[in-house]
């Protein structure tokens, strides 16, 4: 358990994600008969936990890999973590994400410097152009 705790702590994820509170949630604690808690992810920079896992994931990359950059399908919080963990770690990172995106998300990957690729009308498509992507551009 200890060891545990302690990835838990030395994680690399803190170098881009904050340690959000936990707030005590007192009536639905009383209506349940329990004590519940909120983990407040939504204050993270991209207002999501899916940084946790995008960040973890990249900065687990050896250097050369890293250097080739980094693609995914999102559409949305996940495609922002992972920007946001290329931009800070130096890699490229190319998103794909169907074209009915909304533009707020799309603006959002943008301007932590995902290169965006349109294509298809679902996450399928766009994931499957990833797969192809992957292979094309050696990512």
């Amino acid at each position: 358990m200890q060891s545990y705790v302690k990835k838990i702590l030395t994680a690399r994820v803190y170098d881009v994600a904050i340690e959000s509170p936990l707030d005590h949630l007192p009536r639905l604690s009383r209506r349940l008969d329990n004590r519940i808690m909120l983990k407040r992810e939504d204050l993270q920079p991209v207002f999501s936990f899916k940084l946790r896992g995008a960040y973890n994931k990249i900065a687990s990359l050896p250097a050369e890999l890293l250097a080739k950059g980094v693609i995914c399908a999102s559409a949305g919080n996940h495609a922002q973590g992972v920007a946001l963990a290329a931009n800070t770690l130096g890699c490229r990172a190319v998103i794909v994400m169907p074209q009915t995106t909304p533009a707020i998300k799309i603006e959002s990957v943008k301007n932590l410097g995902g290169e965006i690729v349109l294509h298809g009308d679902a996450f399928d498509e766009a994931y499957q152009h990833a797969r192809e992507l992957e292979s094309q551009e050696a990512l």
